[in-house]
């Protein structure tokens, strides 16, 4: 198992999102070190040259009010009282000759020949002079006094690169760890997300290997798509399951019911050729029966293709605009006789107004086959009531009969294809009338129920979607 999931695309998949997750963590924080480490470095630099500014004015001021003397003591008051920090200072008399210099010892190795006044600068400049080794630079900022004196103040990049040298190290360390960091945060956050994928490759593999549906899915129930995933996979195979159960058994009930017809035909037919040529009466009622038989089996199969379109949803289904009174009356008149004719009244009660979207030639099946069900068992002296109301945006159909009602032992089963319980096994039918009028409701958008008490009788109602508003019945008509 754990080798073929090392093979499988589900752990490609895992090392994808590990290595992605990984770059992008390692990434982003590589983004923001750097800046900043720039926006550290731009800071540095920056109150450097205010250093060397504010200095510069300072120092420009002193020498114009006391000359070198001035300047000098300030120099040395700074340095005693540690409020500067070790500068370069340079005084130049007619813009050539140095006639000041403060230069710590250590700064040897800056060129100061560059600091000449380019031709035609005026005002205040930048001169940045390299040391010989490159380790650090000397920044010099050069302001012309009115009489064309040239007062420099500079500040050595050794203290700052030093400090951006400590911040760099540091930094490496931490990237160091940002790695192992965003590796290990990347494995162990793919293989807990993974985890529902390498149990649905497992539950797979299990139907494959096995050809059983009973292995699901484990459901955390939490409420991320992968448990939604898994959630509706083991729906899935819930149906399936379902789906394989109930062909397996509608192909026993064919197979079982198709067994009494076709041997009448194959006895009808063998007593046939037995007799004499002179039997041509005899020859007509055997042909009969066979047309008889055939159109069982016909009607079955029929039956069976219907039930399968509608719970596939490839049934064609004419939606429009159905009226709920028109129906029951049509089924009130095409069943008139036959109830008259054993004894049981058949009513409907008017609703005027009522509508539903639905396929009319369908709908005459579904009430059709509820009112001959309950005709059926319903006995002599019996009533049957067809009535209809809104229920929210429902339309409610009943199919209300006095017959002997349904066990409660079978109630759960009266749906399924081909089934008939022991009372009514004596009756006339195939067993798929009520399996037809559900899958028909169900293609609908609806659902049917049925209420039954044993010896009372039963109503079944049908809920539709509506198509306009209740109006209030009026008055009532039957048969």
């Amino acid at each position: 198992m754990s080798s073929r999931w090392g093979e499988s695309p589900a752990y490609t998949l895992g090392v994808r999102l590990a290595a992605w997750y990984a770059a992008l963590f390692v990434g982003s924080s590589l983004i923001i070190t750097g800046l900043t480490y720039f926006l550290l470095s731009s800071s540095l630099q920056e109150r450097d040259r205010q250093i060397i500014r504010s200095t510069l004015v300072s120092y420009a001021s002193q020498y114009q009010q006391g000359g070198l003397r001035a300047l000098d003591r300030a120099i040395r008051a700074d340095q005693t009282a540690g409020r500067r920090e070790r500068l370069f200072v340079r005084v130049i008399a007619g813009g050539e000759e140095a006639i000041f210099s403060n230069l710590p010892g250590d700064w040897s190795e800056f060129d100061l020949s560059q600091l000449q006044r380019p031709r035609g600068q005026d005002g205040e400049w930048w001169v940045r002079v390299p040391s010989r080794g490159g380790s650090a630079a000397l920044e010099v900022a050069t302001g012309v006094l009115p009489d064309g004196t040239l007062v420099q103040v500079g500040k050595s990049t050794e203290t700052r690169n030093e400090l951006l040298s400590r911040f760099r190290t540091v930094l490496l360390i931490v990237l160091a760890g940002i790695v192992i960091v965003g590796a290990a945060g990347g494995a162990l956050l793919t293989r807990s997300t993974m985890q529902p994928l390498r149990q649905l490759a497992g539950v797979v593999q299990t139907i494959l290997g096995t050809g059983r549906f009973e292995a699901r899915v484990p459901v955390r129930g939490g409420r991320d798509p992968l448990d939604q995933l898994s959630a509706l996979f083991n729906a899935m195979l819930d149906r399936i399951e379902a789906l394989i159960a109930g062909m397996r058994g509608s192909l026993d009930n064919v197979a079982h019911d198709l067994r009494t017809p076709m041997t009448r035909l194959r006895a009808v037919a063998e007593r046939a050729l037995e007799m004499g040529p002179e039997s041509t009466e005899r020859y007509r009622e055997a042909l009969a029966d066979c047309l008889e038989e055939s159109e069982r089996v016909s009607e079955m199969l029929n039956a069976l293709m219907d039930i399968s379109e509608a719970e596939t949803g490839v049934m064609r289904l004419a939606l429009e605009p159905l009226d709920v009174d028109a129906l029951l009356t049509d089924a009130v008149e095409l069943y008139a006789d036959v109830a008259e004719d054993k004894g049981v009244t058949l009513h409907a009660e008017p609703c005027d107004g009522l509508s539903i979207l639905a396929d009319r030639n369908r709908m005459r099946q579904v009430v059709g086959n509820l009112v001959d069900n309950a005709v059926k068992y319903t006995p002599v002296g019996g009533r049957i009531d067809l009535l209809a109301r809104v229920e929210g945006d429902l339309v409610a159909v009943d199919v209300r009969d006095t017959g002997e009602g349904i066990a409660e032992h079978d109630l759960p089963y009266i749906w399924d294809r081909l089934y008939r319980a022991d009372r009514s096994r004596s009756a006339r039918g195939l067993g798929l009338g009520l399996s037809l009028v559900r899958a028909i409701v169900h293609a609908h958008k609806g659902r049917v129920e049925v209420h039954s008490t044993l010896g009372q009788g039963s109503t079944f109602t049908v809920n539709l979607p509506a198509s306009t508003t209740h109006q209030t019945p009026s008055s009532a008509r039957g048969t």
